[in-house]
């Protein structure tokens, strides 16, 4: 549930398989998982990942080899320019590609394989962003996610540089007003 809650909380999906082992008292790592469940998982992570733009496994066994989530079949059905993130890669990493502080291109996916990636920015800092980036998306985006440009909200307003083929920033138009040549 923890691991879930920070997911969400910063706007990204979490896929949920029903029936695993209990991992509270991992430390924070998986627990292995019956060969029932660990199917249904595989199962459910093919069905979401070729949706997938961005994809980040952090999945490790204390003492143990990482387990594979993302397999070359899946990777194979994912969109050539996708982003698996891949924190695990000290251990193996999640996927059959992965090389630990490398990034490969298999069939167009770029695999970071990055265990210190989450020491190399302070925590708050990047929650506190991508938080700001969701928020700002849902701003321009209605329910629909069709873009929805409201000019009275100022930072709409402030964000906005061209719209309809016009330079519409009006910082930009004094700055461009100054090199511009009289006419």
């Amino acid at each position: 549930p923890a691991v879930k809650e920070e997911v969400m909380s910063l706007g990204g999906k979490f896929i949920e398989v029903e029936g695993a082992a209990d991992a509270s008292k991992a430390g924070g790592y998986a627990v292995e998982q019956s060969s029932e469940f660990q199917q249904r998982q595989k199962d459910k992570i093919a069905e979401s990942i070729a949706k997938a733009d961005i994809v980040i496994t952090t999945a490790q066994v204390p003492g143990k080899k990482a387990p594979i989530l993302v397999t070359k079949e899946m990777i194979a059905k994912m969109r050539r320019g996708s982003v698996i993130i891949d924190l695990a890669a000290a251990t193996g990493g999640n996927t059959d590609y992965t090389k630990n502080n490398e990034t490969v291109v298999v069939d167009g996916v770029n695999i970071i394989g990055n265990s210190a990636l989450a020491s190399t920015m302070p925590s708050d800092a990047s929650k506190l962003y991508g938080k700001n980036v969701l928020n700002f998306l849902g701003l321009i985006t209605g329910k629909e996610a069709n873009l929805n440009l409201n000019f009275e909200d100022d930072l709409v307003k402030g964000c906005c540089i061209t719209h309809g083929g016009e330079i519409i920033h009006e910082r930009i138009n004094e700055k461009l007003a100054d090199i511009r040549p009289a006419t």
